[in-house]
């Protein structure tokens, strides 16, 4: 597998993490939620993963059932979407994590 431009993704992943810090200590609310007045896709994502660092994995579950996906989709961005060698399961897997989310959002909108 080659892993190009792998400083400039590490340094692009380092400054999203960062800025998600930044908005947890700040308390910042979800912007897309405050101009449509809907959640995101992602939204209770960061206290899914404050929840996991106190490792309790069932509040992570609680409040977003797909925190589990980024690190899987941190691994597609570093080797430039290819983890595995069949172009089709690569797919499979994208588009199985593209429904969690979407599948999520809809439940989050309903209750």
């Amino acid at each position: 597998m080659k892993i190009t431009n792998l400083k400039e993704k590490l340094f692009n992943c380092g400054l999203l993490l960062v800025i998600v810090i930044l908005f947890a200590v700040f308390k910042i609310p979800c912007v897309f939620k405050q101009l449509f007045g809907v959640a995101c896709f992602g939204c209770g994502m960061t206290r899914a993963y404050i929840s996991l660092l106190r490792f309790d994995i069932a509040a992570a579950f609680s409040f977003h059932p797909m925190f589990w996906s980024v690190p899987v989709l941190l691994v597609f961005y570093l080797f430039d979407g290819k983890i595995f060698k069949s172009r089709f399961l690569n797919y499979i897997v994208l588009v199985l994590i593209g429904l969690g989310f979407f599948a999520n959002w809809i439940v989050s909108l309903v209750i």
